[in-house]
């Protein structure tokens, strides 16, 4: 018969083993951080859904933890800077947020590449990458890169049928791309990280922002603006880019079934994925305007095309831009928009 001694010293024998054995299956931990709360779908119905993915196809190894609306500290511009330097181990940023870092990855976002396709586009950022994209991402793994729904125009008060109507405006923009298509239909931009847009709009800093509608629930843009205002057959006015990456020094010490579970949750089909996760999200923003009041306006084909000419200059000042950096332009436009139509599911 054992003892009660003998049964206590067991029992803690066992409770160590135990927890050793967790220990075990969760023995690389890491910490992903963002701009946007931790009720934005950008967290809820992409980030969580592909740690979940992570986790799993790790059977157990990883553990993910999601920091949102930078509660790790600093500003969204810096982020890149945080997961190339090992301050975190995994980012979701804008990589517009950083100009003139990641040139090649925004052919992708310029408008008349982009029109209103985010699956197709996604796909085709995944094509690209190893052959076209990869050299500029230096200090990181890339897990996966993807658009929005696109940039559609929100004003405060002004309602917007073509580019003329935006002269003399100040529009905010995350990108460099994106100020240039502000500049070509004559409004002002304005650089700013998309929580501090809010305000702007608020206070009159800004008359209107370049913006998807998925962003308009969870900063309620809706109390902030009057008009909503996107291309025929929801044609977009450019696009963001965003990657979703790894401290390259921590990606290189993981072992290789590790490298896999990653792999896993993030190639194949889900890019495709993604982009049907933000035009999803994008139909619930709309939504959530015209049922508060706000006038939501499809333009036209020909007020389109109007719009279309006038951002057609932005597309060959990027092709000088890059020139200079050693990128033929001309050809990554042409191969991003055949990849894109590869892809196409509109």
């Amino acid at each position: 018969m054992i003892d009660r001694r003998t049964a206590v010293a067991a029992l803690a024998v066992g409770l160590a083993a135990l927890g050793a054995g967790a220990a075990h299956a969760q023995e690389h931990q890491f910490k992903l951080h963002h701009f946007l709360g931790a009720t934005s779908p950008a967290q809820t119905e992409m980030l969580q859904p592909w740690v979940d993915a992570v986790e799993e196809a790790s059977g157990g190894k990883v553990s993910i933890e999601i920091f949102p609306n930078m509660t790790l500290g600093g500003r969204p511009p810096e982020l890149i800077s945080q997961v190339r330097d090992g301050v975190v181990d995994l980012v979701w940023t804008v990589n517009g947020y950083t100009p003139g870092l990641f040139p090649r990855t925004e052919v992708f976002e310029l408008p008349t590449v982009y029109k209103n396709d985010p699956s197709a586009t996604n796909m085709a950022m995944a094509d690209l990458f190893e052959s076209d994209l990869k050299e500029e991402y230096s200090g990181v793994e890339v897990m996966f890169l993807h658009v929005h729904a696109g940039q559609a125009i929100h004003m405060r008060d002004t309602e917007v049928r073509k580019p003329e109507d935006l002269n003399g405006k100040k529009m905010r923009i995350p990108t460099r791309t994106g100020a240039w298509v502000i500049e070509a239909l004559g409004a002002s931009p304005a650089a700013m990280p998309v929580p501090e847009l809010p305000p702007a709009l608020q206070k009159g800093v800004v008359d209107g922002a370049f913006i998807p509608w998925e962003i308009i629930p969870p900063l309620k843009i809706q109390e902030q603006t009057e008009y909503q205002i996107e291309g025929a057959d929801e044609t977009r006015f450019g696009n963001t880019t965003f990657q979703v990456s790894m401290n390259k020094a921590r990606w290189d010490s993981l072992p290789e079934e590790v490298k896999q579970a990653f792999r896993t949750a993030s190639e194949g089909d889900w890019p495709s994925k993604v982009g049907e996760i933000w035009r999803g999200v994008d139909d619930f923003g709309i939504k959530v305007a015209v049922d508060s009041g706000n006038t939501h306006i499809m333009l036209a084909e020909e007020e389109t095309q109007a719009f279309e000419d006038a951002m057609r200059p932005v597309v060959d000042r990027w092709i000088e831009d890059v020139k200079g950096k050693g990128v033929d332009g001309a050809a990554l436009v042409e191969k991003a928009r055949a990849a894109t139509e590869e892809h196409a599911t509109r």
